[in-house]
């Protein structure tokens, strides 16, 4: 019990009103932590984002935030952050053996170009312009929409592209 008391009176109350050196303590637990966290979701969740890896940093961030100013209870915050990241790298896995699951947690790749003929109607729909579409070809040594066979707007947002042979 001794051992509690003492870590209360390091990190503070939960109402806001913990002073600057409670605020630093609080900051590097929840810096550790928040590696932590990382390091059991994976690089995946920040990198090559899916809609569930966004709301997950989003929600693990302001948990985060609440938790070290103290607008949230510490432990508890911290909890409830913990239960987020692991429910995250179980959907991660599960996607990868249920394909319906993954369907639903993950976009599906869109056709942009097939055999050099751009499709207007999938650009619009997922908000890629003319602009876009060339940039995207550029970034892969492509000139035109004429040099791809198959150019796709995959899951992370990012265009790939297979270029014609000559």
């Amino acid at each position: 019990m001794r051992r509690m008391e003492m870590l209360r009176a390091l990190i503070g109350p939960d109402d806001g009103s913990a002073s600057a050196a409670q605020l630093c303590v609080r900051a590097v637990i929840v810096l550790v932590f928040g590696i932590a966290c990382i390091r059991i979701a994976g690089r995946r969740t920040f990198s090559q984002a899916t809609p569930l890896d966004i709301i997950v940093a989003l929600v693990v961030g302001g948990n985060l935030s609440r938790a070290m100013t103290g607008k949230a209870p510490f432990w508890a915050g911290l909890a409830a952050t913990l239960l987020l990241v692991v429910l995250h790298r179980v959907f991660a896995r599960l996607t990868v053996h249920w394909t319906w699951l993954a369907k639903l947690m993950k976009a599906e790749p869109v056709v942009l170009v097939r055999d050099g003929a751009e499709d207007p109607k999938a650009m619009r729909r997922h908000g890629i312009g003319d602009m876009d579409l060339l940039e995207g070809l550029r970034l892969q040594k492509v000139k035109t929409p004429k040099d791809v066979d198959l150019a796709m707007l995959e899951n992370n947002g990012q265009i790939s592209v297979v270029p014609r042979k000559p």
